[in-house]
């Protein structure tokens, strides 16, 4: 469905009837820090579950063809056990969008959330409802929200990348199990108070109005630039640096928020190469930005645009 905006008009791209799964997704469950007294065949029951949970379930009411289904890894590193199988555990969660005309794979979200807590009973069902977030007990909940929330956050982030605030409907649903997270002493990361690089805050940038240029900057550095780069390249730069300067804005109006490193992370090289080829002033400008906006690249940013 996606790819076929390239093709179609962006009407019927939203109104195509089928219905397929949106994820191409990958889930591990490594534990190899925990206790060779507990059964390790749970984990590989649990690693099924989450896999299913993920790929199985409809996550929107658009169509997704073999093809398009987005590729995304998602690696449960599960660090403790508690008591009551209760796990302590960090996520790092990955997904790529594919760019026009090349088989390259542009990373849409490179994330470690290290705020995962959850129960797990082997065989369980993975259950999550939109309307009951918090389901009957909390640290089971918590799990599924989770997933929940990464899958509506990656959906988001892909569909804006496509069209000009297309991911607003996913980010409202991530917002919503925000809102509505399950709650009890031990569990974090979905409250403000909780850290200032948490799931929180990812989503109040994703859907606070005072962050609006950030769906804009999504929209023209993947559709206006990295999409036009096989045969336009200079307008790809061109969108790209639209892109950096609207991100600008934002940092200048909110320094130090969540939502631009969150952007950056894994973007370096990417960047990198496409202004490598650009010509002075270009070079310069996107040197100027990216010093600015992602400070731990900037040696590779100098290496490769003075």
């Amino acid at each position: 469905m996606r790819k076929s905006i390239f093709l179609f008009s962006l009407l019927f791209f939203l109104n195509k009837n089928t219905k397929a799964q949106e994820f191409q997704a990958t889930v591990s469950v490594i534990a190899n820090r925990v206790s060779s007294t507990i059964d390790h065949k749970m984990f590989q029951t649990l690693q099924t579950a989450l896999n299913n949970f993920i790929n199985t379930r409809k996550w929107s009411n658009e169509t997704f063809q073999i093809n398009e289904k987005i590729v995304c890894n998602f690696s449960l590193n599960i660090s403790q056990s508690l008591d009551n199988n209760e796990f302590q555990a960090s996520l790092t969660v990955q997904a790529a969008r594919p760019i026009f005309n090349s088989s390259y794979q542009s990373p849409l979200i490179n994330f470690m959330d290290n705020d995962i807590v959850f129960r797990y009973v082997e065989f369980q069902p993975i259950d999550f409802n939109e309307n009951r977030v918090q389901g009957a007990e909390p640290f089971a909940a918590n799990l599924s929200a989770i997933f929940a929330y990464y899958a509506y956050t990656i959906l988001g982030l892909d569909f804006d990348s496509f069209a000009l605030r297309g991911g607003d409907p996913y980010f409202q649903k991530a917002e919503n199990i925000v809102n509505n997270a399950p709650e009890s002493n031990g569990i974090k990361g979905w409250k403000a108070f909780d850290g200032n690089r948490n799931r929180y805050w990812l989503m109040d940038n994703l859907t606070n109005s005072k962050y609006a240029l950030v769906h804009d900057a999504f929209y023209n550095y993947y559709r206006l630039g990295l999409d036009q780069m096989y045969d336009k390249e200079n307008d790809a730069r061109s969108g790209i640096l639209n892109s950096l300067n609207q991100l600008n804005s934002v940092n200048s109006e909110n320094p130090n928020s969540m939502i631009l490193q969150f952007f950056f992370q894994g973007k370096a090289n990417e960047l990198s190469k496409a202004f490598k080829k650009g010509n002075p002033d270009e070079r310069n400008r996107a040197l100027d930005l990216l010093s600015k906006m992602d400070i731990s690249n900037i040696a590779l940013y100098k290496q490769d645009l003075q």
